[in-house]
């Protein structure tokens, strides 16, 4: 595959995960930032190569084949992301355009090989699955810091948003993985939360808390 069929495949993986159905033309044309005329001429071909399931002015969903070399793309991504926070002192918010780049590597076994170097890691920095050579996913139950009610605790296991904008907030307040959170309140009129963070008290937007993952304790 060319540098752009797997980036059209990565794209539809993520979309169709994010929305648990089909996806439209105009949905992928956005993400990718291209007119819908070029994201149907790309379509054309994933399709021909058995990658995607494709039907004129109907959704657009992934062939076990597509879903198989999606996941292969992201599992490079992250295996890179990993690597470059934890062997080269990246932080989490610079990996990202960086693993861009190193997600087109063809190489297999030089994929397996950073897969065992790392330990097998199951999580990228940013909290997100790592899928195995076998394109499995271990899968953790998570919630949104958003959706918690008074006095539940968690962990933070997640970023929903993971630009650098959003990351480098986190690193001021002093959240990361692994960061011990407890659900003080809800404010009622703009839904804003207090939360207690490693025993220090923090009010942060909804927009903050819709955008983080937890895991309960």
């Amino acid at each position: 595959m060319t540098f752009s069929e797997e980036n059209y495949l990565k794209s539809i993986y993520h979309l169709t995960a994010a929305l648990e159905t089909e996806v439209s033309t105009n949905a992928i044309a956005e993400i990718m930032e291209t007119k819908a005329s070029s994201v149907t001429d790309m379509l054309k071909k994933l399709a021909e190569k058995d990658l995607v399931n494709y039907k004129k002015y109907q959704g657009v969903s992934l062939t076990e084949n597509g879903k198989l070399a999606a996941k292969m793309i992201v599992r490079k991504h992250r295996l890179w992301e990993v690597f470059l926070v934890e062997k080269l002192n990246f932080s989490w918010d610079e990996v990202h355009d960086i693993a861009e780049q190193l997600e087109h590597i063809k190489s297999e076994q030089l994929i397996n090989r950073l897969d065992d170097f790392l330990g097998n890691p199951t999580e990228d920095p940013h909290g997100d699955p790592i899928p195995d050579a076998n394109g499995r996913i271990i899968k953790i139950e998570k919630h949104l810091l958003s959706e918690l009610s008074d006095n539940q605790n968690g962990v933070c296991v997640g970023v929903k948003d993971t630009s650098s904008e959003f990351l480098k907030y986190l690193d001021k307040q002093g959240i990361a993985l692994g960061s011990k959170i407890e659900f003080v309140s809800k404010e009622s009129f703009d839904l804003s939360v207090k939360i207690k963070v490693d025993e220090r008290e923090l009010s942060i937007s909804n927009k903050i808390a819709s955008n983080l993952f937890v895991k309960l304790v």
